[in-house]
């Protein structure tokens, strides 16, 4: 009969399961810390001013909806979610179409400079859009297109292709080249290929890119702020400051616009956070 294990084993073993308690202690610091502006702008937005004032911290008594009701009730706020979401959508589009063939031909191409390019785009991860405003607002402005929508997509679209190149360049290299001859034997074009072969195999690295790609258009301030002047054409995030310049006596409609602009962010971010670690991954591996 075997004896019953110490008391001193089996607490070390309960250790080494659930791990050093200082680091769930940390992990949970750090939670609260992120989650903690986020709950109090949320029941901020519940609360009235007289409740703000007496009590900053607090919870609200009572509950309060009408602030909530006031925003959604708002034509303005629904219409800078769909500036927002045509900003997103077009610029998602445009990141992932221009990346994928980008990064095609640079991972199955051949040619002198690739390297120079791949290092270009590699570079492009270090120059900030906060550098390259004031020419980016010269160039947009040439262009025609100050006060549009499509001042906004294009510049995010070539900030955008960056990352996505970077991303998808391991995907498209991990193909094997066998694939690659079997379908040209099968009379498969170049173009064939890549529309039948590369693009379905890089699913994951272009849901990434395009979730990346959506949140990052989603949530730009600075470029819009120089290119946008009418409220028509504002965005979620200008509309947030804009909102809360007109309204800065009332704190609690501010906080209820401003966890409402959250939202669908947050939402999309966590319906896809699998997706963007599982494409980082696989991009890691390639």
């Amino acid at each position: 009969m075997l004896e019953e294990e110490l008391p001193e084993v089996r607490g070390t073993r309960e250790r080494q399961k659930w791990g050093n308690p200082v680091t769930y202690f940390i992990a949970f610091l750090f939670i609260a810390l992120s989650l903690g502006p986020v709950l109090y702008i949320v029941t901020g937005g519940f609360r009235d001013n007289s409740q703000i004032t007496s009590s900053p911290a607090g919870f609200p008594t009572p509950w309060r909806f009408d602030n909530y009701l006031n925003v959604l009730s708002s034509t303005t706020f629904w219409q800078q979610i769909g500036n927002s979401a045509i900003v997103g959508i077009t610029t998602t589009i445009g990141v992932v179409v221009l990346g994928v063939m980008v990064s095609f031909v640079l991972a199955r191409y051949h040619f002198q400079g690739r390297a120079a390019m791949y290092s270009l785009f590699a570079a492009g991860l270090m120059f900030p859009m906060t550098v390259a405003i004031t020419p980016l607002y010269i160039l947009v402005k040439d262009l025609g297109l100050m006060n549009s929508l499509a001042g906004v997509i294009l510049p995010q679209i070539a900030f955008g292709l960056p990352v996505t190149v970077i991303i998808l360049v391991p995907f498209l290299k991990a193909i094997p080249d066998e694939i690659e001859e079997a379908a040209s034997i099968d009379g498969a074009s170049r173009l064939g290929f890549f529309f039948r072969m590369v693009v379905p195999l890089s699913i994951p690295g272009v849901v990434t890119t395009g979730i990346l790609a959506f949140v990052a258009s989603w949530n730009s301030y600075l470029l819009p702020l120089f290119i946008l002047s009418d409220q028509s054409t504002y965005t979620l995030p200008l509309g947030v400051q804009a909102f809360a310049s007109q309204y800065s006596v009332d704190t609690a409609s501010v906080l209820a616009f401003t966890s409402l602009s959250m939202i669908p962010a947050l939402i999309f971010f966590t319906l896809f956070e699998r997706r963007i670690v599982g494409g980082l991954t696989g991009a890691v591996k390639g």
